[in-house]
């Protein structure tokens, strides 16, 4: 993926039967096969077939009606260009402040030593993209990255792209650090062993399939790389996790009259799910902790002193692809 370029189809291959493309123009792929045609639209490419557009729309459709009642995103660059260690809108201070522990967390104890161990550019993934903090991060360290998110939205999806393009003006095609995909993550248009690192970006709860959605993270990276779940909510207690969607959705049917659950997703993870999918896969996950703070690591005290529902912890879990094992993790800290 190192060699990759926009104009050309060195880097994907169909979403659908995972053959190469051809160039159809400039900016557009095809599949000779299927007889798909992928287009790069205001400069992101899109790689959803139509049948996972029909599959995904109402989803994508009341999850961006949501963000968008949220206030979420902004007309500064500088918002995203600040992204995750200040939240210049002040709108969403404590969960960027989480975000923020979560990615030093990932460049320490998974990004550094896989740059020192390889000693050149890494190849990286980033699963929900979102709004492309994370890419540009990973981006201005030298790595070659591709944004993937199902939403293209200027203000909170991969159409937030030009903020990090130099401040480019509107109309302008500016050149991102980075190459926005639009595609499902379940059906990413990438040969198999073309990356050192897939990061779910707090995205792998959306997963309809754990196992589904894993495999194909596992495909796509090279023997000895890396996947990262970072921020999915982890319960002790699936109750508490159902518990969580119960109230998340009666919280959005009072607010915008529906209640989002247009596909099933399975929405958090326990251990005992864990220990599930490194049965199944034939994997071993490593739980890096970061700090997040007094206040955070009470929660569960006060949760139990008041009779709540245990809440949502947060942990970056840690495997690697072929090794038999998952990388030194433990405890971290920052």
């Amino acid at each position: 993926m190192t060699d990759r370029r926009v104009d050309g189809a060195a880097v994907f291959v169909c979403p659908r039967c995972r053959a190469g493309l051809s160039q159809v123009s400039g900016t557009v792929l095809g599949c000779e096969n299927e007889r798909l045609e992928f287009p790069c639209v205001g400069g992101t490419w899109r790689f959803l077939t139509p049948e996972r557009e029909v599959a995904l729309g109402r989803f994508m459709e009341e999850y961006a009606t949501v963000r968008r009642a949220e206030g979420r995103g902004s007309d500064d660059d500088a918002y995203y260009r600040a992204l995750p260690f200040a939240d210049r809108s002040g709108r969403f201070t404590r969960a960027w402040k989480i975000r923020a522990r979560s990615f030093r967390a990932l460049i320490r104890t998974v990004v550094t030593p896989l740059e020192r161990f390889h000693e050149r550019a890494l190849d990286i993934v980033d699963l929900g993209a979102g709004n492309c903090w994370m890419s540009h991060r990973l981006a201005a360290r030298g790595h070659s990255v591709l944004a993937v998110d199902l939403q293209v939205d200027e203000r909170d999806g991969l159409g937030a792209y030009p903020a990090y393009a130099g401040g480019a003006g509107a109309g302008s095609a500016p050149s991102p650090p980075f190459t926005p995909v639009q595609a499902d993550l379940d059906a990413l248009p990438l040969p198999g062993e073309s990356v050192d690192l897939a990061v779910y970006n707090a995205s792998f709860h959306y997963s309809t399939g754990y196992e589904r959605s894993l495999g194909e993270a596992l495909r796509v990276v090279r023997s000895g790389g890396q996947v990262v779940i970072m921020d999915t909510p982890l319960y002790s207690d699936p109750a508490s996790g159902v518990a969580m969607v119960r109230e998340r959705e009666a919280d959005f049917c009072k607010r915008y009259g529906f209640p989002s659950n247009a596909i099933a997703c399975e929405n958090f993870l326990t251990a005992s799910r864990v220990a599930e999918l490194e049965r199944s896969l034939g994997l071993a996950f490593a739980c890096v902790t970061p700090f997040y703070g007094v206040r955070w690591a009470l929660r569960p005290l006060e949760a139990k002193l008041r009779g709540w529902r245990e809440p949502a912890r947060f942990a970056l879990l840690v495997t690697t692809r072929g090794s038999g094992g998952a990388p030194g993790g433990g405890r971290a800290r920052d």
